[in-house]
């Protein structure tokens, strides 16, 4: 179907297609539960992914993923929070992503891993808290 020179006869390129689609399935059909689970998992993704190019050296695929959490968390987590009706609660964690935010950024401008796991460690246990009330969610 497409020539050997093309880039969509490579296998890289074809996989990433998959995935592409099959993100854009899943985002599609998710309850805004699911959509916020989603959230928390890439930017964990993320931060794991810049600390493992940091302590390889790879300096520009750090920054690339410590964009990617820094944008998850600002446009997607602390952009879905309601903070006129959420109370106390969505104020709490949109200082908490703003701590996190700014931990994400020292990590990077200063190759500081401890900054990065803490960044990571604020997270994982609203990732866990979330996933732990998926079977309380009305289907």
């Amino acid at each position: 179907m497409f020539s050997q020179a093309s880039s969509y006869g490579r296998p890289q390129f074809s996989a990433h297609l998959y995935h592409q689609v099959g993100v854009e399935t899943g985002v599609s059909s998710a309850s805004p539960h699911a959509l916020t689970l989603m959230l928390y998992d890439g930017f964990l993704n993320a931060v794991k992914q810049a600390r493992r190019a940091l302590a390889e050296g790879r300096t520009e695929d750090k920054g690339r993923h410590v964009r990617h959490a820094g944008r998850i968390l600002d446009e997607g987590l602390k952009a879905a929070l309601n903070l006129k009706f959420g109370g106390e609660l969505a104020l709490n964690l949109r200082d908490l992503y703003d701590y996190t935010q700014v931990r994400l950024m020292q990590g990077h401008a200063r190759n500081d891993d401890a900054a990065l796991a803490e960044a990571q460690s604020l997270i994982e246990p609203l990732r866990e808290g979330w996933a732990g009330i998926a079977a309380q969610m009305p289907r």
